[in-house]
């Protein structure tokens, strides 16, 4: 089925990286936006209409939805929370969807798959090892189900850890390209000789529209295409070498998770994720790349934009 033309009104809720991601592909197609999050640090125009507001409210959600063609659900909830908060989170969201009759794109993340079967694929069995997995597992069963009983047209997008512009809390984040930058030392979680995926945010949002834009593509689960997979010191050691400097990197230790996380809740949850990086964590996009071709930007382009969103930002 061919893309729709023309120009609609698109909801997106979040405005952190990959729900800026998302609202800069549709500022290119010259779309109307409406985004919204708790404290949103954008600023609107004569396309984007930025919306301070709490999706835990539902009469909120369905206000925000309410004229919308496709809704982006980019939201999250805080690392530390998501059994308490995040069924409910995007069950409001969804219902907004619904009331307004849009289509739904949810943003998902590789949680509910194994990571020791080889490449994940869109047909991989959800086999949760975490309790962060079940949550997502969960969730993604329960925007499925509601498109399969009619209730409105979802999709999900799944990608593996992102890195870009505005990407500073992740595995490949602040404390790998500014360390990069400044010519320090990088650190890394799990074993950077095991292969990973990583996905660059742009390239994320970009297919999150692609796909937003084809109603066959709703009902289904796809993977985001992303740049070739290496392992992570290849791919720390093109960012050190994007940015002019030589790699220096120190492996960050089990234990210290467990230290932080008395301090800082969100970072102390990582420790049970880290099997993603103790093994090879491959993500499969075949299915995208052969419906819509592969739109993914090349490692080393993705990198070098990132490398410039730091240095223009350093603090």
């Amino acid at each position: 089925m061919a893309a729709e033309t023309g120009e609609q009104l698109h909801a997106i809720f979040g405005t952190g990286p990959l729900g800026q991601a998302v609202m800069r592909e549709l500022i290119k197609k010259d779309q109307n936006v409406r985004i919204t999050s708790r404290h949103p640090r954008i600023k609107g125009n004569d396309r984007v209409d930025v919306v301070a507001g709490d999706a835990s409210d539902p009469e909120f959600c369905k206000q925000l939805c309410a004229g919308a063609t496709v809704v982006y659900n980019c939201a999250n909830a805080p690392y530390n929370k998501w059994p308490q908060l995040l069924e409910p989170l995007f069950t409001n969201i969804l219902e907004g969807a619904a009331a307004a009759q849009a289509r739904l794109v949810v943003a998902d993340n590789l949680y509910m798959y194994r990571s020791d079967t080889g490449p994940m694929t869109e047909d991989t069995p959800v086999e949760p090892v975490s309790r962060k997995g079940e949550v997502r597992a969960r969730v993604a069963a329960k925007m499925l189900k509601a498109h399969d009983e009619g209730k409105t047209k979802v999709l999900i997008g799944r990608a593996s850890d992102f890195f870009g512009p505005q990407v500073t809390l992740a595995s490949v984040g602040s404390q790998v390209f500014k360390p990069a930058i400044k010519g320090g030392r990088a650190q890394v979680i799990g074993d950077p000789d095991k292969l990973h995926t990583y996905t660059f945010i742009d390239d994320f949002g970009r297919a999150l529209v692609l796909l937003g834009e084809h109603e066959d593509a709703f009902g289904q689960v796809w993977h985001a295409p992303s740049g070739e997979t290496l392992n992570t010191r290849e791919f720390v050691s093109m960012i050190y070498d994007t940015a002019g400097n030589k790699a220096k990197m120190l492996r960050a230790p089990r234990w210290l998770f467990s230290v932080m996380g008395w301090f800082n809740p969100p970072i102390g949850e990582i420790k049970e994720m880290l099997y993603q990086f103790e093994s090879d964590f491959v993500m499969d996009s075949s299915k995208f790349r052969n419906r819509f071709g592969d739109t993914s930007t090349p490692n080393r382009k993705a990198i070098a934009k990132t490398v410039k969103w730091f240095r223009d930002n350093l603090n």
